[in-house]
């Protein structure tokens, strides 16, 4: 029997907008509105509205939710201040990683944790299991929408709409209480698309009056609602990682990249510490690396990675970049294949076809 998608409170409104929906994690959501090409450009140019009320957010409170998340996470939370955001990743006790999330400090003791829809209950259970003393967990995922305006044209057209001074929420901060066209909503500056912009989390009602308004003031500027397929695209680009792909139960985050969101040397013990100092110590295992197509196609995630006759990994991440045109990819490789320049071969249809590694990100945004 089939399970009913979950939909986010802007499902009626796609229509209205040409949305093509897909199975996303168990959402019915947008993949595109016009086109994946249309809507990259759009971001790198100009601003594209998201829908991504999927997300998770579960808050943490008591008078020992800093010490639980000291152990709960790799990162150090003891150097973030109120209204302040930090990247991080959860890991089991083998250095795999749970989810990678953000916190939100929002007071002294309480905290906001997004998490990965797919991964929302998941991620609910196992914060449960490692809690101690006085500290509340609370998946509020479901009394939120939440909104991403990214590009370069986000801050003016936001602007637009609220007497918040929006240049004084800086990269990785966040202001509460910030009125948008009436509504009450929590504003942070963090992007998941390698653009400036913001993320808007307020009441369904709200978010369903926003998505039209935000879109309605950012017209004449260019500003258009986009899918998963351009989001995915513009994350690859900027090689910023999804779960499920570059991070998962059997990849660790220093496999991954994100060696800046492991404090090995924070004084707090964490979940999966050992592991991940002994992958410092040793080496890693395997790298993510940025590959290239030599010969004609397009890396897809699953590929298997090759030299000569020993499979060497996998890849993570494949698509033909919508503006540059580059067939690229990321792979995850034994570390020894890892370094630029290394000439590779990929699998697809059971044909051998050549790659290089090359250096990332593919896209670094012009500050």
């Amino acid at each position: 029997m089939a399970t009913e998608l979950k939909q986010t409170p802007l499902f009626e409104s796609y229509a209205k907008y040409g949305g093509k929906t897909i199975d996303f994690g168990g959402w019915d959501l947008p993949v595109q509105f016009s086109s994946i090409k249309a809507e990259h450009e759009a971001v790198r140019t100009k601003a594209g509205l998201f829908d991504v009320s999927h997300m998770g957010e579960i808050f943490v409170e008591g008078s020992e939710s800093l010490a639980y998340l000291q152990k709960l996470v790799t990162n150090d939370v003891s150097k973030v201040v109120i209204n302040q955001t930090q990247y991080t990743t959860m890991c089991y006790e083998d250095g795999g990683v749970v989810d990678d999330l953000l916190i939100y400090r929002l007071e002294e003791n309480r905290y906001l944790l997004v998490v990965n829809a797919a991964n929302i209950e998941k991620d609910f259970d196992w914060m449960k299991k490692q809690a101690f003393g006085d500290v509340k967990i609370t998946n509020s995922s479901n009394e939120f929408g939440q909104l991403a305006l990214q590009g370069p044209v986000a801050e003016e057209v936001l602007q637009s709409l609220t007497n918040t001074n929006l240049q004084d929420i800086k990269p990785f901060r966040l202001q509460q209480h910030v009125t948008i066209n009436g509504y009450d909503t929590l504003v942070s500056r963090t992007g998941y698309t390698g653009e400036d912009g913001f993320e808007i989390y307020a009441s369904e009602e709200a978010i369903v009056a926003l998505w039209d308004q935000i879109l309605q003031a950012g017209e004449p500027k260019g500003v258009i609602p986009c899918g998963l397929g351009a989001r995915d695209t513009l994350r690859f680009e900027s090689c910023l990682p999804l779960y499920g792909q570059e991070l998962s139960s059997t990849i660790s985050p220093l496999e991954a990249g994100i060696n800046f969101v492991v404090k090995l040397n924070k004084q707090d013990e964490f979940i999966g510490k050992a592991a991940l100092l002994a992958q410092k110590e040793n080496g890693v295992p395997r790298k993510s690396v940025g590959i290239e197509m030599i010969d004609k196609g397009i890396p897809r995630h699953g590929y298997k990675v090759f030299k000569g006759d020993e499979e060497i990994g996998e890849v993570t991440t494949g698509t033909q970049s919508p503006l540059t045109k580059r067939n690229i990819g990321l792979a995850l490789v034994k570390s020894e294949f890892a370094e630029i320049g290394q000439e590779l071969e990929i699998e697809i249809r059971n044909r051998r076809l050549k790659v290089k590694t090359v250096e990332t990100p593919f896209y670094k945004r012009q500050k």
